[in-house]
């Protein structure tokens, strides 16, 4: 459910000729760029990067960055990382930038797999030398970094469920809200962190009956901060991961103006996964396309390349 699919007819060598006339030109031309890295998945991307590397004997990440400027070369240079190197780049840069990026951090660790989470740790250590981890547990606190510790773990249960404690974590997640010590804390998010997607529906139903209300209202009552932000994406990706990013979606295009870091990622991130899907969500839930939000917002071969990975119908534009 992505919107960039592998290229057909794909050629590595003449990519990277084109790249390479693009930019040692007298003038970077920014739309060859485009039209090439938007229209060729992650993998294709990797294999024209190679053939660059043996056709100039320089890097294409390089090149891109000295060349391009501002948002633009934000998401070109983000085009050429695998997945899992991205989600690490972006979480160096959210942990170790002048400010704690702490949305950005709820918005990969909430959302990812177990798989993701241990190719994300392994790419962190391989590109700067240190253990996610430590970071997180030395760039927070509170109950927010013990939440990110358990969810940077990658150990949620997988595919496993069982009624009978279903109604028992219900009532401990209650309780948590009600009392709200540190140690129902704790429990809530262990709860929230561990049990699989499929157990914790089971949940968040016996919730609903218990309580005659939904988690979500729930936790938004009895929390604040990045903690109750945290709790609530978790909830939110185990229902629906596509609505989930066309939330946040929404919320960086239109709120106090465009948090173009939080566009860009998810674009990216999303482009070969669910992107089609949240485009379709944006457009149930916002009654604009995603498309036309953009459109509306960014300019320039930096809206051209956003697009690009948005891709839409005639309807959207």
């Amino acid at each position: 459910q992505g919107t960039i699919l592998p290229a057909p007819n794909f050629n590595p060598i003449m990519d990277a000729q084109l790249l390479g006339g693009a930019l040692q030109g007298i003038s970077c031309e920014k739309d060859v760029l485009i039209e090439i890295l938007t229209q060729r998945c992650n993998s294709q991307r990797l294999m024209i990067a190679e053939a660059y590397r043996d056709m100039y004997g320089r890097d294409l990440i390089t090149d891109l960055k000295e060349n391009l400027s501002h948002h633009f070369k934000e998401v070109m240079v983000g085009l050429m990382y695998p997945p899992a190197s991205y989600d690490a780049h972006e979480l160096w840069h959210a942990l170790k930038g002048v400010d704690i990026e702490e949305k950005c951090l709820i918005d990969i660790l909430a959302s990812r797999s177990n798989m993701e989470i241990f190719q994300m740790k392994e790419a962190y250590l391989m590109q700067y030398n240190t253990d996610l981890q430590q970071d997180i547990d030395s760039e927070t606190s509170g109950h927010f970094r013990d939440t990110l510790m358990n969810l940077a773990q990658g150990t949620r249960m997988e595919g496993y469920a069982d009624p009978s404690t279903a109604t028992q974590d219900a009532m401990i997640l209650w309780e948590a809200c009600q009392q709200k010590t540190g140690e129902h804390k704790n429990m809530l998010q262990m709860i929230l962190c561990n049990r699989s997607h499929q157990q914790l529906w089971m949940v968040f139903q016996e919730f609903q009956n218990l309580s005659g209300q939904d988690i979500v209202d729930s936790i938004n009552e009895c929390y604040d901060g990045y903690f109750q932000e945290l709790l609530v994406a978790i909830v939110l990706c185990i229902r629906d991961k596509p609505s989930y990013f066309a939330y946040r979606l929404h919320n960086a295009i239109h709120d106090f103006g465009f948090h173009n870091k939080t566009v860009i990622r998810i674009l990216i991130a999303r482009s070969e996964i669910d992107l089609m899907n949240i485009r379709q969500r944006y457009k149930e839930r916002y009654g604009k396309s995603l498309f036309h939000d953009i459109k509306h917002f960014a300019s320039g071969h930096y809206e051209s390349a956003l697009l690009a990975i948005c891709a839409g119908d005639t309807e959207d534009y």
